[in-house]
């Protein structure tokens, strides 16, 4: 299953992003070399985006664009049944697939298209108090 995840992430990512090993898990990062600044939280950080784990008990797909943009996280909640029968278990930015088997590849793919690293990058400077 986090063979098909990765390769529907990676399929569908918009150009700029770059995949990465971060906190132990399969991550999707705005490079240094396009976002200088890097993450505000360690600047030797390139800034995170999306990252996806296998937990003891869920795959969990992490999406920071659905935490930062209310709008994105309206569409996935509105989206979400139309792909899946079991109920959505999520947190900010934190979507459980507690059925791997289960996971709707097809939307996650769509998720993937909805934010380029320039989006995500303005999106993330309105957001940060520094």
């Amino acid at each position: 299953v986090m063979k098909e995840l990765r390769a529907t992430i990676k399929k569908n990512l918009p150009k700029g992003f770059e995949e990465t090993m971060s906190y132990g898990m399969i991550g999707y990062v705005v490079p240094h070399k396009l976002y200088p600044a890097g993450y505000h939280c360690d600047p030797k950080l390139p800034l995170p985006f999306m990252s996806i784990a296998s937990q003891k008990n869920f795959v969990a797909v992490y999406h920071m664009g659905l935490y930062a943009d209310k709008e994105l996280m309206d569409w996935f909640v509105e989206e979400y049944p139309n792909h899946v029968t079991t109920k959505l278990d999520m947190g900010k930015s934190c979507i459980r697939f507690k059925k791997p088997e289960r996971i709707p590849m097809e939307l996650i793919g769509e998720l993937c298209t909805k934010m380029s690293v320039t989006d995500w990058v303005a999106l993330y400077e309105r957001s940060i108090k520094r």
